[in-house]
């Protein structure tokens, strides 16, 4: 319930602007968040057998609940296009905060709005997502340009391809990489922008599932859980994948 806030639209919590001008309102959602404590699934472990296996080039994520690194995929394994809330950041001083300082600050009761304690600094801290009027991390352009011409299978799961530019990184693959969506709803199929595309340096081509010119693309209908257990049973990596899950417990 945000009506307290007085907000000039909802999605003015996660702008960048109104942030600086009033933290309180992201603060209140984020606190409820952080008493989740939300845990990897097998999707996630499923990552970590594929880097076990040395066959990992990346993780691309747009999530910010860090729980690939939960899962325990290394860092240089992992961009984050949206951040992570995983560190933080003084927006004054530029003082880093790690998950579990930021968390003792943002649940403690008199605490609304965490603020720095670094030299007499008392700059508001801002977990490292990207917020509306950011700009994506740097790494995240370049590692794509390292990566994607050099991918031979593209696995998409848990996903809208909603958002740009992440939803346009399907195009970047080589004309002959296979694509693979495991997903429970059928996304991507619709053409991309073509201006963002040629901005990205892709030919603005969707995945294509039914038609007769359809050569590459999959569409393993389901839960992302449901969907790398059949993956592995088809690979013999089943009992691998258990014992990662099984470990984390």
């Amino acid at each position: 319930n945000m009506d307290k806030y007085n907000l000039p639209d909802p999605m003015a919590v996660f702008s960048i602007d109104y942030f600086d001008e009033n933290p309180a309102p992201f603060f209140d959602i984020g606190r409820k968040l952080m008493r989740l404590d939300p845990k990897p699934t097998k999707a996630h472990y499923f990552l970590k057998l594929l880097h076990d296996k040395r066959l990992l080039l990346r993780n691309y994520t747009q999530n910010v609940d860090g729980l690939e690194r939960q899962a325990g995929l290394p860092e240089s394994m992992i961009v984050e296009a949206h951040g992570s809330l995983t560190h933080s950041t003084c927006r004054s001083c530029g003082a880093k905060y790690d998950l579990d300082a930021m968390k003792k600050k943002v649940l403690t009761p008199d605490e609304n709005v965490p603020t720095c304690d670094k030299d007499d600094c008392v700059g508001v801290i801002k977990p490292d997502i990207v917020f509306f009027g950011e700009s994506l991390p740097d790494r995240f352009f370049q590692s794509l340009k390292e990566d994607f011409p050099r991918c031979d299978l593209l696995i998409i799961m848990g996903t809208s391809l909603a958002v740009a530019p992440f939803c346009m990184l399907p195009d970047q693959v080589p004309p002959a990489c296979p694509r693979l969506l495991i997903n429970r709803e059928c996304v991507g199929t619709s053409a991309p922008d073509p201006m963002m595309s040629l901005l990205m340096g892709g030919s603005a081509c969707s995945l294509d599932f039914t038609s007769p010119h359809a050569y590459r693309d999959v569409w393993l209908e389901g839960d992302c859980d449901d969907g790398v257990e059949k993956l592995c049973q088809l690979l013999g990596w089943s009992s691998h994948l258990k014992k990662l899950v099984h470990a984390s417990k």
